[in-house]
């Protein structure tokens, strides 16, 4: 415990300035396979609500410079996530959290937070043509752009681990206009 508290006290140098505290905060939780455009999502979420995004590879590169992206690195990073968005929802700041969030056991970490901090939680699966994400991940790779470091074969040994989300949730195709889903999202958060 004394390692994860460590990791979230790192964490939280380098999230910048937060957002001003709410009455009531929110947790949105995107889901999608690498290259499907959930971190532009997100970007574009947090445009039109005061919450604070919180990218899981930009927070692992944060807590390891030279990720290895092995099971133990991932659990660790998690582990201080977890703990880091409780921690700002308590302080009433509202989240969008950024991660595959592909298993529903991993995303049964995150109703629990919401569930036990009786704040809103907003579920978005991001999803793309392949074609499309095949190609935004060679540009990827090309550039420098983001934080990620996933390319197509990620993307292909990831693809089968995507479970069904048991919830009620909202679906985006990024090939798309996103502006609706984003509209519906904002209606229901300030409801």
């Amino acid at each position: 415990m004394e390692e994860t508290a460590s990791d979230v006290k790192q964490l939280v140098a380098n999230l910048g300035e937060l957002p001003e505290p709410v009455a009531k905060p929110f947790l949105i939780v995107v889901i999608g396979l690498p290259g499907t455009g959930k971190s532009h999502f997100c970007r574009q979420l947090a445009q039109r609500l005061p919450a604070i995004i919180l990218e899981s590879d930009g927070l692992r590169k944060a807590l390891f410079p030279s990720p290895d992206y092995s099971a133990a690195e991932s659990v660790r990073l998690f582990r201080a996530c977890h703990l880091l968005m409780e921690r700002l929802l308590e302080k009433g700041i509202p989240l969008i959290f950024d991660a595959t969030n592909l298993s529903e056991h991993n995303r049964e970490y995150l109703y629990r937070i919401a569930e036990r901090l009786g704040i809103k939680l907003v579920l978005v699966r991001v999803e793309a043509p392949p074609e499309l994400v095949y190609q935004r991940l060679k540009e990827r790779a090309a550039g420098s752009e983001g934080n990620s470091d996933a390319d197509w074969k990620v993307y292909q040994r990831m693809k089968p681990q995507a479970q069904r989300i048991h919830r009620r949730h909202y679906a985006v195709d990024t090939s798309r206009d996103i502006t609706p889903v984003i509209d519906k999202i904002v209606r229901e958060i300030n409801r």
